[in-house]
């Protein structure tokens, strides 16, 4: 199948796109590049240098490419971010993915994978959630999200299109070869935060020991980024057009704080330092998803459940790449990617299949 990976140049669509490449699918990458790397998106795989918000280019390159199928991934994804400026997650978010099912349904393209996220339920009434449980958002992110999933809905009803929604909430770990990884600037998801803290010998500060958990911190979900990738490539392959459907992707159980920090000083074989504080508002004691949907229907299992793995391959990414992607030259390849001119941006596709 031929495959538009939207976001393929950040942590998790990178991933997705070698798990597609290496099952057998063609991809075309489109990124802006805004947060992705160009040196995470597989050379198997054609890259185009754009925005979703694009509706001419995306059909263009629709046709181009002969794509039969799109995985989303394309967002801003921090929550305390979303709080402080909406405006930047309902455009980016919903609006520029409304633009892009809108050039599907120009090119009648008709199945649509989409990155979604367990924000969507908010704090839920019981744990594990389900996917029948009530949506209920409490940030923008969520609510950004949630209605890109209302408007599939109803492109489903009026056009026809076959989707898969994907929620899930913390995704760690790396490729196990360590060939490509997770490099947020600024970081703030927790294993890279430990692992950073391991290396430089700093602190992590835990919020809040007082919750009705086993040791008192936050338990949350932990699912491995390659099991992740396999779970949207499986809902790929299961999609029918006119038809929708919901999947969660979570560990069950979940993980504490202190949990994964433990992980991380056997994983490094160093002691890290924490600073305990108070709780933060609106932090719920426990939220960890069911996958039980997914297994049961697509025969979904996670390769790498256990923490410790998923800390070791986040630890051999990082190690191995200790400045991330960015070195010199490369920013300053970035820096003039930003200074190209309008008619470059909407040139032809960047890198095309087999080069």
């Amino acid at each position: 199948m031929k495959v538009l990976v939207t976001g393929g140049a950040g942590y998790i669509g990178s991933h997705a796109v070698r798990e597609l490449l290496d099952s057998g699918h063609q991809v075309v990458v489109l990124d802006n590049l805004s947060k992705g790397h160009e040196e995470a998106i597989d050379k198997r795989a054609a890259f185009v240098l754009a925005s979703t918000e694009d509706v001419d280019l995306i059909v263009n390159k629709i046709k181009l490419h002969g794509i039969e199928a799109v995985m989303h991934f394309a967002a801003d994804i921090e929550v305390g971010e979303s709080v402080t400026d909406p405006f930047k997650y309902y455009q980016n978010n919903f609006s520029n993915a409304v633009s892009l099912l809108e050039a599907l349904n120009i090119c009648g393209v008709k199945k649509f994978v989409f990155s979604s996220t367990a924000a969507v339920y908010g704090n839920p009434e019981r744990t594990p959630i389900l996917e029948s449980d009530l949506r209920n958002p409490i940030n923008p992110y969520g609510r950004s999200k949630m209605m890109v999933e209302m408007a599939l809905e109803d492109a489903c009803k009026a056009y026809g299109m076959g989707y898969t929604i994907l929620r899930y909430f913390n995704v760690a770990g790396a490729s196990p070869d360590a060939t490509i990884g997770e490099d947020h600037q600024p970081e703030s998801h927790l294993i890279p935060k430990i692992l950073m803290a391991a290396r430089e010998g700093t602190a992590v500060k835990i919020f809040g020991t007082d919750y009705p958990t086993s040791d008192g911190t936050c338990v949350r979900d932990y699912v491995h980024v390659m099991d992740l990738a396999r779970a949207h490539v499986l809902a790929l392959e299961n999609l029918s057009p006119g038809k929708g459907e919901v999947f969660n992707l979570g560990s069950e159980s979940g993980f504490s704080v202190r949990e994964v920090i433990s992980a991380c000083e056997r994983v490094t074989g160093r002691k890290i330092t924490v600073e305990e504080g108070p709780r933060r508002a609106g932090d719920p004691a426990t939220l960890v998803a069911s996958s039980k949907k997914i297994r049961e229907q697509l025969g979904w299992e996670r390769k790498y459940p256990d923490m410790e793995t998923i800390v070791a391959h986040a630890w051999n990414w990082h190690t191995s790449h200790p400045e991330g992607y960015v070195k010199e030259t490369e920013k300053s390849h970035f820096i003039l990617t930003e200074m190209a001119s309008e008619e470059y941006r909407m040139a032809e596709t960047y890198r095309y299949f087999g080069e």
